[in-house]
């Protein structure tokens, strides 16, 4: 875990350790499998999209990566620590620590400031410092706001206040879920203008979202479709080279050395799968019970 101050910027260089390393997880609800199956290995410093309609197994997996959910098969590993190991308290203290989550609801205190809600965060982490969470505020452009209550601010400034929360403990992680989804375009520019400065400094950033021009800015984006992983996509070369370099692995649904997960290796053949039930690896949503249970742990 890193502790220096918000605004000191962390290392990226050409070595790279994986900081999330996730085999064969699945989430089932009887006969469904919301998640199925799915490995995936995300190192340090990177920024990943997780793409798919809605229904398709993204925000499940965003829950089992941020632990507010534990898979019902496999292991997931981050920042060197087993997650399964883990008692309750303890992934609480995993997730105060190691990730910084970012939601599409704002989830702010109506009747406290912006500071003061950055500040709610400082509480369960250490100790209140209004120096720092304005600091922070400033980091996200919203210094001269910090003593308006969410009411008197845009939809774009209350997200920028989320984030401003979610980076005052110095995560490693950055985990948002649709963070632009209720943002007009200029705002949604400013927040994924947010999100590279972050990921330039060195911290990962992990972003679910439906939108093709949110997941195009990441360097890496994975496809889900039905709870499995339609297709992996990079669109940052270098990104790719040092990934491959650090031993990382294509995601897959299923074993990696299978013929049938080899298919899933590129969108384009992603988009050739399963065509009686869409046109590509993010179209079309599953059947209503699989959204359902989904759209319950939003």
């Amino acid at each position: 875990m890193n502790n220096n101050n918000i605004n000191d910027e962390k290392t990226n260089d050409g070595e790279q350790d994986m900081l999330l390393d996730l085999s064969h997880i699945s989430k089932i609800y009887g006969d469904l499998h919301a998640v199925d199956d799915i490995s995936l290995s995300v190192p340090r410093g990177q920024w990943l999209a997780i793409v798919g309609s809605s229904g398709s197994g993204k925000t499940t997996l965003m829950n089992i990566i941020g632990c507010l959910d534990s898979p019902s098969e496999g292991s997931v590993a981050l920042d060197g620590r087993s997650l399964e190991d883990l008692n309750q308290s303890q992934l609480a203290d995993v997730r105060k620590n190691v990730i910084g989550l970012v939601f599409q609801k704002f989830y702010l205190v109506p009747h406290l400031t912006a500071v003061e809600n950055v500040m709610v965060a400082q509480y369960y982490h250490s100790v209140v410092d209004e120096k720092q969470a304005m600091e922070a505020l400033e980091r996200v452009g919203l210094k001269e706001r910090a003593h308006h209550l969410p009411r008197e601010l845009s939809g774009g400034e209350q997200q920028r206040v989320c984030i401003a929360r979610a980076l005052i403990n110095d995560p490693e992680l950055i985990l948002a879920d649709e963070p632009t989804g209720n943002l007009d375009e200029a705002n949604e520019k400013v927040v994924l203008e947010l999100f590279r400065r972050l990921n330039a400094q060195g911290t990962t950033v992990i972003v679910v979202t439906h939108d093709a021009l949110v997941a195009s800015c990441a360097q890496r984006e994975i496809m889900l479709n039905h709870g499995q992983v339609a297709g992996e996509k990079w669109n940052d070369k270098q990104a790719h080279q040092r990934f491959v370099a650090a031993g990382g692995r294509t995601a897959v649904s299923g074993d990696p050395n299978s013929p049938a997960a080899a298919v899933y290796s590129s969108p384009a053949k992603a988009a050739k799968v399963d065509t009686a039930d869409h046109t590509g690896p993010a179209d079309g949503a599953r059947n209503g019970t699989e959204a359902d249970h989904e759209e319950k742990n939003r």
